[in-house]
This record gives C-alpha cells, sequence and structure tokens, in this order.
C-alpha cells in the first residue's frame, strides 16, 4: 500500500506519511521473517492420539509466528519407527534439522 503525501485537506503532510510509510514497513518485515522451531512430543504408544496432538502443536507454533518442524510427522512416513536401523536414521535426521531451528518447544506430560 502506498501512502498520499498530503493529508485529506490536500496539504503536503510529510510527517504522516513518513510515520505511515515506517509503520507499513514494519509490518511487512515481521511477516516475512518466521523463526524457525523445533517441535518435540511423543510419538510411540498411542501413535494416532501422539500424531493429532503434533499437528495441534505445530498449528500453535504457526499462530505464533513461527515455522514448526515435526521430524517425526515426517520421517515415519517413509521410515519404519520399528526397524532399529531406521529408528537410529530417523533420530539422526531429527537431531541434524535441531541444528538448523532457533527455538525447541517441548510438550507432552
Amino acid at each position: 500500500m502506498s501512502f498520499d503525501k498530503r493529508n485529506a485537506e490536500g496539504y503536503y503532510d510529510p510527517t504522516a506519511y513518513e510515520a505511515l510509510s515506517l509503520i507499513e514497513k514494519e509490518e511487512h518485515a515481521l511477516r516475512a521473517f518466521r523463526p524457525i522451531v523445533y517441535i518435540c512430543s511423543p510419538y510411540a504408544g498411542d501413535v494416532d492420539g501422539n500424531i493429532k496432538a503434533a499437528r495441534s502443536y505445530s498449528r500453535f507454533a504457526v499462530d505464533k509466528g513461527y515455522i514448526p518442524i515435526a521430524p517425526h510427522l515426517l520421517f515415519p512416513q517413509f521410515l519404519n519407527d520399528a526397524d532399529p536401523n531406521e529408528r537410529e536414521l530417523g533420530l539422526f535426521f531429527g537431531n541434524d534439522l535441531m541444528c538448523k531451528c532457533s527455538e525447541v518447544w517441548v510438550f507432552g506430560s
């Protein structure tokens, strides 16, 4: 959005123009940057319930202005959690992703 340098009466008003332009730039910058957060919550046990919970935790992060990373929602789609080697690989992948995140949020009891 662009603002007119003149006020409602048609007079040149650079102060209001600059203030409104600065507010718009700040709002745009806030929308552009979203820190990445690692979502850590249970997976094993009640898998269906834990997946549902992890999705809600991820949604919570989005609502708070973050980009959620929940590896336990991604990796079980192509890695077998029951196979110890693949589980270890998934944990390795998750730890590597965690290093890229600015925060770690732990959920669960």
